[in-house]
């Protein structure tokens, strides 16, 4: 496995001197290169959403504008997912390339998290606008298909990497964390839905499926973000193309918090009382120790980021910039819920603005990378 990203094409305007003819074969070619990477626009738009609705601090009009954002994912996961649905078609060959990607299969991990998004920001934002029957309809398929995608995502792709090349110590990046991450948002996502199930062994169910999905991916997370750690302590930071996947490690982390704290609020209406107040220990006790780490790698990212900032490219990894970021303003969020510490309400509503201005940037550089037709170009070969 290579070491570094492929170098993705730099946004650059096109010359006006440019033949036509290349822009017309530029757009008949169009999905040729749409990667299950495409989903990150949808996680990070989403999560946009869905984070607004847990801030401590709801100024008027919050809600309805992490609506509308709402409504913005479902829009974008309809565009990408038809897009995707071309791009297999056209251009079968591609496609099952970047299954076979040392660095793209990874990005697998993206679909299945974006149709988690979109199907969480259904159940608690759409239902101001589509109704609570609907929305709890729409999220049950949208949390069944992302379940299910997540979890191949992390069997298949950790198998191909077991049994195919063996990969150099050094080749270890955030994207790593992509396939195993989809479970933990499905263990997140599914306790929403838990109160919406009938009593008994059907919330018992869903409660003890959500808790095992938590500790499949918060293990193999684990042991891989001990990888990342190793990786950058004896081979310095990745290449400045890559330099955005290093936020990534923040999404299993801010998403294990999150995920312990909506368990520990489910719990009382699916597990016998000694097990509900457990649940409500673990995930304060379990969520501010995980919280001190994400913070630490905060900071780690963002002097990362800062040094490179004059040198990296625009790519779709930038996108790594949201979503990881807003699973933090979540696990924060969970942690005042059941801590009362202005810490964590203070800290919540800073990351959010992060992540606003993050999506703003990022949002705003995707679009003017499709318009100049750089993000529809190939990728230049992965370095070795």
């Amino acid at each position: 496995m290579t070491s570094t990203l492929p170098r993705p094409a730099v946004f650059r305007p096109r010359h006006h001197t440019r033949p036509v003819r290349w822009a017309r074969v530029e757009r008949a070619d169009a999905f040729r290169h749409i990667g299950p990477n495409w989903f990150a626009a949808v996680m990070g738009t989403g999560i946009v959403a869905t984070a607004a609705v847990t801030l401590p601090w709801q100024p008027h009009g919050l809600r309805g504008a992490a609506t509308a954002v709402w409504a913005l994912a479902a829009v974008l996961l309809v565009v990408v997912a038809g897009a995707f649905a071309v791009h297999w078609m056209r251009h079968p060959d591609a496609a099952r390339a970047h299954g076979r990607h040392p660095v793209m299969a990874h990005f697998y991990g993206a679909p299945p998290m974006a149709l988690l998004t979109v199907g969480a920001g259904t159940l608690l934002l759409g239902s101001d606008v589509i109704g609570m029957r609907a929305a709890v309809a729409v999220d049950w398929v949208l949390w069944s298909a992302g379940t299910v995608l997540g979890l191949l995502t992390a069997l298949v792709i950790p198998y191909r990497m077991i049994t195919g090349q063996p990969s150099r110590p050094e080749a270890a990046f955030g994207g790593w964390l992509m396939p195993v991450v989809p479970p933990m948002v499905s263990a997140a996502t599914g306790a929403l839905l838990v109160p919406h199930l009938p009593a008994g062994q059907p919330r018992l169910t869903m409660m003890f499926a959500c808790l095992a999905m938590f500790g499949l991916s918060l293990i193999a997370a684990v042991i891989t973000i001990t990888l990342i750690w190793s990786r950058l302590l004896h081979h310095g930071p990745p290449a400045a193309e890559s330099v955005a996947t290093v936020w990534i490690v923040l999404g299993p982390l801010g998403q294990s918090v999150t995920a312990a704290g909506m368990l520990a609020n489910a719990a009382p209406v699916a597990l016998p009382d000694p097990y509900a107040r457990g649940l409500l220990v673990f995930s304060v006790v379990f969520g501010v120790a995980v919280w001190g780490f994400a913070m630490l790698w905060l900071g780690l990212a963002l002097a990362v980021t800062l040094r490179h900032r004059t040198v990296m490219p625009f790519n779709l990894t930038w996108w790594g910039f949201t979503f990881p970021v807003g699973t933090c303003v979540t696990g924060s969020s969970a942690l005042y819920a059941h801590t009362g510490a202005d810490l964590f309400a203070v800290t919540a509503v800073g990351l959010y603005a992060l992540l606003v201005g993050a999506w703003v940037m990022v949002a705003g550089r995707t679009l003017a990378g499709i318009r100049a037709g750089a993000l529809l170009r190939p990728p230049a070969p992965v370095a070795a």
